[in-house]
Parts: structure tokens; sequence; C-alpha cells
């Protein structure tokens, strides 16, 4: 099964996810199929802390892949904040 999911990396204390399409049975930071985009909690100032790429967000949903919790609530995030108020 090939699931949607964040992949950390980062130093420690200073954490950054990698958002990645990976086959279920790999580890959480090992192999991955492609990343699609990455979150940054830490993100300050002028520092972009999400980036998601929704084209391949779309494709991997419809053949199948599911997103994390995690995953789906970011998604959410960025869609909110990409369409204009």
């Amino acid at each position: 099964m090939v699931v949607i999911r964040l992949s950390r990396g980062g130093s420690k204390s200073r954490p950054f996810y990698n958002i990645v399409v990976a086959d279920k049975r790999n580890r959480r930071d090992g192999r991955f199929i492609e990343r699609i985009g990455f979150y940054n909690p830490l993100a300050r100032g002028g520092e972009e802390p999400l980036r998601v790429a929704m084209d391949r967000l779309t494709y991997w949903t419809s053949v199948g892949a599911e997103p994390s919790d995690t995953v789906s609530r970011l998604v959410k995030q960025a869609a909110a904040k990409a369409v204009p108020a």
C-alpha cells in the first residue's frame, strides 16, 4: 500500500519534515517514491513553513495513496492559505 507521510530531517531540537510518497512497509525516514513537499514547524520571519505540490498530491490520491492524518491536516492548512479571501 502506498501512503503519503512525513519523513523527519533536520538536527536535534530543529525538526524539518519532507512530505513523501512511500510504500507503507518502508521505514519512516527510509526509501520513498517521490518527495512532494516540506513542512518546517520552526519557520521564522520570511521563511516558508509549508509547501505542497498539489498537482502531485492529487495524482497520488487518485491512484490510491492514502495521506496520514498529519498530512491531511497540513494539506487543509495549505489549501486555506492558497485561496484568497
